[in-house]
């Protein structure tokens, strides 16, 4: 490892219906003579050339010969930051690297071939060959032990992960364990997690955390469940039971298994889609309103996904997931067509106030108040009949206040996690009458 870090990489893509990896273009991430950062991408002529080549992302890095330029997001265009590790995957990466801040490109180099979408980075021109092997399920419960050991920021346990092994095994098992968990998507948050292989496929194990208030991976997989008995399309997941504690895997919906490797779907958040920073204090373009208009203009069936939108805006607010930024939703792309990806990060909250909760994006006239009728101020925009809109959310909010508890038990969440999160679903405020509806 050189003491300086790369400033420019190569931007390679797995095509679809395609299993190896062909190199895109090329990234450049240099700094000006002030000191700001500013990113350059260009498509290879080859790649130009490719009767099959597809554009990295619907907006902003479309099919050109031309040089794209950019000193917004800290010089990193939308696409590529997509595919950069999320929270959880970059503290690993400094954890293995030793940095307390890591640069955006030893981010995009250092994260294993396995994230989000179908991107990769490399130094070399010709792309790597694609990972044949995957670490297996049965492989999880030592990585819980090294997942525990990054939260608590103790010294990797080697030999806890290891035990009655020597000291050569041991430090294999390390190795392949810290591997195992820089491996994550690039969305999804700062919740622990890896990627891991079965029969079926490819699954994003998501671990609790010792400090959780409930078994977050219970109750989000009954979101998950109760999302679709509310006509959602969702990730499928389920839980399995590791050294007496719980893992989520969710079912990854950007990767399909065949004979000859794995299947690749680009992958983009909606915070590229909105042209949006990654932060709390730049939230303004964090809207539904917005999302669904963007929708409409790149997806080939506007109406299908605008009115998925809507359902799903409509579910986090009726469960109270007030972390429903722009990074949990995304498009997707197999073909050439892109989509709403199936919904995921599906987590119910219990804020305080019975009387107002808001979600973290805009969702109405009065801004990103979570009521009823702010939820319908707007359904024009998700290309929705006013009486229809209003239909869907009623049916809704019937559904998830009948069905929550049955479905929370029915997938084990303990009589006690019930209790916690009871008053995240159609709080109160949902339906009453407020005087200051317009305040966001």
């Amino acid at each position: 490892m050189t003491s300086e870090a790369p400033t420019e990489c190569f931007v390679y893509i797995t095509l679809p219906g395609q299993t190896e990896p062909v190199t895109a273009g090329r990234f450049a991430l240099t700094t000006d003579r002030r000191g700001t950062p500013e990113g350059r991408f260009v498509y290879g002529r080859s790649y130009l050339e490719r009767p099959n080549a597809v554009a990295l992302d619907p907006i902003e890095l479309k099919l050109s010969p031309r040089t794209y330029s950019t000193v917004v997001l800290g010089g990193v265009f939308g696409a590529l930051r997509d595919a950069s590790p999320d929270y959880w995957g970059r503290r690993v990466i400094q954890r293995h690297l030793g940095k307390a801040q890591p640069g955006d490109m030893e981010y995009l180099l250092y994260s294993p071939d396995d994230r989000a979408g179908a991107l990769g980075f490399g130094l070399n021109q010709t792309p790597p060959a694609p990972k044949r092997t995957f670490n297996q399920t049965l492989d999880l419960e030592k990585v819980q032990v090294i997942a525990d050991a990054i939260i608590a920021d103790e010294d990797l346990p080697v030999g806890a992960a290891a035990a009655g092994e020597d000291d050569h095994h041991a430090a294999d098992d390390h190795d392949q364990v810290e591997k195992l968990l820089v491996i994550g998507t690039s969305m999804g948050g700062a919740r622990p997690k890896a990627v891991v292989e079965d029969e079926a496929g490819l699954w994003i194990a998501k671990f609790n955390r010792p400090d959780d208030t409930w078994n977050c991976a219970r109750v989000e997989h009954a979101m998950l469940i109760l999302a679709r008995s509310c006509d959602l399309t969702t990730a499928e997941s389920r839980v399995v039971g590791v050294g007496g504690r719980d893992v989520l895997l969710v079912k990854r919906f950007d990767r399909e298994k065949t004979e000859a490797g794995y299947l690749r779907t680009r992958m983009i958040s909606a915070l590229t889609l909105l042209r949006a920073e990654d932060n709390y204090q730049a939230r303004d373009k964090w809207s539904y309103v917005l999302l669904a208009e963007e929708i409409r203009r790149v997806c080939t069936e506007p109406a299908q996904n605008a009115a998925e939108l809507f359902r799903r805006m409509c579910f986090n607010a009726l469960i109270s997931n007030i972390d429903d930024h722009p990074r949990n939703h995304a498009l997707i792309a197999k073909d050439a067509d892109w989509k709403l990806s199936p919904a995921y990060d599906l987590t119910p909250a219990v804020p305080v106030s019975m009387d107002r909760r808001d979600l973290a994006m805009e969702c109405g006239d009065a801004g990103r108040f979570a009521h009823a009728d702010n939820l319908l101020s707007q359904s024009a925009r998700f290309l929705l009949d006013p009486v229809l809109a209003a239909g869907i959310l009623g049916a809704m909010e019937a559904q998830v206040r009948s069905a929550w508890y049955a479905t929370a038990r029915a997938t084990g969440v303990s009589e006690r996690d019930c209790e916690k999160i009871a008053g995240a679903f159609a709080y109160p405020g949902f339906r009453q009458q407020q005087a200051q509806q317009g305040r966001t």
